[in-house]
């Protein structure tokens, strides 16, 4: 049916790294969504998703869930997606039937979508829409022993092409210190989630910070052109993208953004750059390359929005534009804060609320000035994230932080699976408060006393509250 064009047998040790990467994301998804969603969105979560269920219709929202939600099914749903997943890290669904192939990646992206679209505010984040992107793409790319279809490599790069190109379009638009290169004096510290190497890049010398901003707009607006240029240039521009996602990797904690843009990065890499022993492969049959065709005729006329958005004035960033999460349009960082605020929620059980007031630690999130920031990614810790947007705009969390100081004054065990330290670990507080603070990384002197963050207090968010005052 199809011409030479249509296979790409130079690409299968390509496909095969691309495939493994987006199967070790997705285990990352599944595993994060049994361990934190029932705290999040279960059935006495923050935002409890059958409430959530039944407010928005199927159409709006297409998950499994609207057959049936209980926290006991969904976490059949999610370590369904940890076994699978895991069956594909391993090579275990490489050695299926192409049918069972398809159907096995068709699963994963069906049960992942499930729970992104109930997931609610917890599941708004770019890298998640990109998660199912990417893992639908992968559906049609084939088993190792059949030959790679260009077409979905093709549609890879340009997915690959749309989270740089959109980042680096995002940045030039939303704030001038992307254009004036001073953008990484501050970003590195008031980044939402530091790592253990952040303090070091935020104190490069200022020249080097400007030749970062200058090599991340070369990478995000230039680089990504040469995706779909002739090898060795491919090579080279993937090459080029992958190392800038190392060092963000390095400088930060970005959930799994960075790793499953490598990952895409490599779908652009032909056997001459990669050298591993793969399996003979032979053509798939003519029922998959219809299949392929209309993908991607289908991808090609979702493009449609993503292309508008990045051309348009009005750009706006990790926006799907349909409920299956196909043909989005990525962003990041469209403005910095130059300074850092974190938001600090204590509890006492003095009943007067003068005394006794201990801090509850997040996983990720800084906290104590005397912790070293981890490296969590590409984990992804989802109550740390949204607690940095309340410092940005405190009504971030009207829907939800009220409910979680309720959680904590009822001494509720699934909100302690997501809390680093719980100070109260035998008795619920009697109050609890939450309170901003101004941090900064600690300079020199004071870090060689074991400070990684100074800070003062910046005012009350939320003061001082019991059970009675918080009903629900």
């Amino acid at each position: 049916m199809v011409g030479s064009w249509f296979w790409a047998p130079e690409y299968r040790q390509a496909r095969a790294v691309c495939a493994h990467l987006v199967a070790a994301v997705y285990l990352l998804g599944f595993a994060n969504a049994v361990h934190q969603f029932r705290a999040l969105a279960g059935e006495h979560g923050l935002t409890p998703a059958p409430r959530f269920l039944r407010a928005v219709g199927f159409r709006r929202s297409p998950s499994l869930f609207h057959l049936h939600y209980s926290d006991r099914f969904f976490s059949a749903v999610a370590w369904t997606g940890v076994l699978l997943s895991t069956a594909a890290l391993l090579g275990v669904v490489a050695l299926l039937p192409l049918w069972a192939w398809m159907l096995v990646w068709l699963v994963l992206w069906v049960l992942y979508l499930s729970i992104v679209n109930i997931g609610q505010i917890w599941y708004g984040f770019g890298w998640e829409s990109l998660l199912l992107e990417a893992g639908f793409l992968v559906v049609f790319l084939g088993p190792a022993h059949t030959t790679p279809p260009a077409p979905v490599l093709w549609l890879l790069c340009w997915l690959l092409f749309r989270v740089e190109f959109g980042a680096g379009l995002i940045k030039l638009r939303g704030d001038s210190s992307w254009r004036n290169l001073t953008a990484l004096h501050h970003h590195h510290e008031t980044q939402p989630m530091p790592g253990p190497l952040s303090r070091f890049f935020h104190r490069l010398p200022g020249p080097l910070h400007k030749a970062e901003v200058l090599a991340n707009h070369g990478t995000q607006l230039v680089v990504p052109f040469a995706l779909f240029a002739p090898q060795p240039i491919a090579n080279a521009a993937a090459v080029l993208i992958v190392i800038t996602q190392c060092w963000l990797l390095l400088s930060g904690n970005f959930a799994w953004l960075n790793l499953i843009t490598i990952a895409l990065a490599f779908a652009a890499m032909d056997d001459r750059l990669l050298r591993f022993p793969v399996p003979e492969a032979r053509d798939s049959p003519l029922w998959q390359q219809i299949l392929v065709l209309a993908v991607t005729a289908g991808m090609l006329a979702l493009a449609h929005h993503p292309v508008r958005n990045m051309l348009g004035r009005s750009q706006v960033m990790n926006r799907s534009f349909n409920a299956l999460h196909l043909g989005n349009t990525y962003g990041a960082f469209g403005t910095v804060t130059r300074t850092r605020y974190e938001v600090v929620v204590e509890g006492t059980s003095d009943h007067s609320g003068e005394s006794g007031w201990q801090e509850y630690e997040f996983p990720g999130k800084p906290g104590d000035p005397r912790r070293r920031p981890p490296q969590v990614a590409p984990y992804h810790h989802r109550l740390g994230w949204l607690l940095w947007f309340v410092t940005i705009a405190p009504h971030y969390g009207r829907t939800w932080l009220p409910a979680l100081l309720r959680a904590l004054l009822r001494g509720d065990r699934r909100i302690g699976r997501v809390l680093r330290h719980d100070p109260f670990p035998d008795e619920p507080p009697a109050l609890v408060r939450v309170r901003l603070y101004l941090y900064r990384f600690a300079n020199r002197a004071e870090h060689r006393t074991g400070t990684w963050w100074t800070r003062k207090p910046a005012g009350e968010l939320i003061p001082a509250m019991s059970a009675a005052d918080l009903p629900g």
